[in-house]
C-alpha cells in the first residue's frame, strides 16, 4: 500500500480520514478490476492463438 501513497493521510479530522480511506478502497477496487479485465483479455488472446 504504501507504493500507492497510501502510507499517510492528507486529509484532517474524522470526516476527512473516512473520506480519504473510503476513496483509497474505491481506487483499489478499480485498480483490481482493470487487472481482472487484462487477464480475461489475456486468456481470450491466448484461446484464439492456440485455435
Amino acid at each position: 500500500l504504501e507504493n500507492h501513497g497510501l502510507d499517510r493521510c492528507p486529509d484532517h479530522g474524522l470526516h476527512g480520514f473516512k473520506r480519504y480511506v473510503a476513496l483509497s478502497v474505491l481506487a483499489r477496487n478499480i485498480q483490481i478490476l482493470g487487472h481482472l479485465l487484462q487477464q480475461k483479455k489475456l486468456r481470450l488472446q491466448r484461446r484464439r492463438n492456440a485455435a
